[in-house]
């Protein structure tokens, strides 16, 4: 049998009109000719997107054949899921992204295919200035005030918009409405999902002469219109002093390490996505065995136990994980 060790991924490139460079001139990734690289899809098992493993004994395997043939190593207490349950990725937003919904799990069961519901964070890496994103309705939006701001082409009245700036997080629970604006590299954790109802796209017309198509009644049904404005989060310190806690919820945690002494990850039963945002980091086990800087991403499964990691000079990170 094999011993699982810590994965490296190949990246998964998904090219739209919003995307750019910077996750080539940035983020280091390999992203070949062309000017719209809009996302790096860093690990995810979901239908035919899947990360492949670039380094050790399993070089070559999908993830998705990685969780059938080595589940209960990788996932440990979650060991009951098929599918291998987050997706982590960057996004380089050279304009604002269409405004957009995602169900929550019970109605993207029902879906054909069915699919995962899709509650999401975010984390900025880099910002120009004055860049916003959109995050929530403003009070006393309802169904039909939308629904009419967006038949009139002027949803972006009803959007609550928030400046941002690098370092700050924001969290999207299943039915918010939102949008990343222009100008932002952002790093993303999300359920593994795909589903995306488009309410309202700038009055965008696109290469073609036509605007894309939008999932109005979809997207209005899935709207959860009790939660207004989306505040940005606030870090909570935790019992590690070089760890914060930007979300947690039920679908996933996410901290941000900040060291510059080697320190121990401790998996607790479950398997953890690491991301490097500043410095460079070598971890324990690795196969490829060299450090790596910013943009590098791990998955470390929940048979390590434990992880030494070792920076070369200050190193800031994120761990995302499954909650027990």
């Amino acid at each position: 049998m094999i011993t699982l060790y810590p994965f490296r991924m190949r990246p998964i490139f998904r090219n739209y009109p919003w995307g750019g460079r910077r996750l080539g001139s940035v983020l280091g990734k390999p992203i070949g000719e062309g000017p719209h690289f809009a996302e790096s899809w860093e690990i995810v098992d979901h239908g035919d997107a899947q990360s492949v493993v670039a380094n050790g004994a399993l070089a070559g395997k999908t993830l998705s054949q990685v969780v059938a043939e080595h589940g209960e190593q990788l996932l440990g207490i979650r060991y009951a899921q098929a599918e291998f349950p987050l997706l982590y990725k960057f996004l380089d937003a050279q304009r604002t992204l269409s405004v957009q919904v995602h169900p929550h799990d019970d109605m993207a069961a029902q879906l054909t295919p069915p699919d995962m519901g899709k509650t999401e964070a975010w984390y900025v890496l880099a910002a120009e200035p004055d860049s916003l994103v959109y995050a929530g309705l403003k009070p006393g939006t309802d169904r039909d005030t939308l629904a009419r701001a967006i038949a009139q082409g002027v949803c972006e009245d009803y959007l609550h918009a928030i400046p941002v700036t690098a370092g700050d997080c924001v969290f999207l629970p299943a039915g918010t409405v939102h949008a990343i604006g222009g100008g932002l590299l952002v790093a993303e954790i999300q359920q593994a999902s795909d589903t995306t109802f488009r309410l309202y796209d700038w009055n965008f017309i696109g290469a073609d002469g036509q605007p894309r198509e939008l999932h109005v009644e979809q997207g209005l049904a899935a709207t959860d219109f009790t939660t207004g404005p989306v505040a940005l989060q606030t870090p909570v310190p935790t019992d590690r002093s070089h760890v914060v806690r930007l979300v947690e919820c039920d679908k996933f945690v996410w901290d941000r390490w900040t060291f510059d002494k080697p320190v121990e990850l401790q998996t607790g039963g479950g398997c953890h996505i690491i991301s490097v945002l500043a410095g460079e980091l070598s971890v324990e086990g690795d196969p490829a065995a060299q450090s790596a800087g910013l943009g590098q991403t791990w998955l470390i499964p929940a048979s390590v136990e434990a992880v030494t990691l070792t920076p070369r000079g200050p190193v800031v990170m994120l761990d995302a994980y499954l909650p027990d």
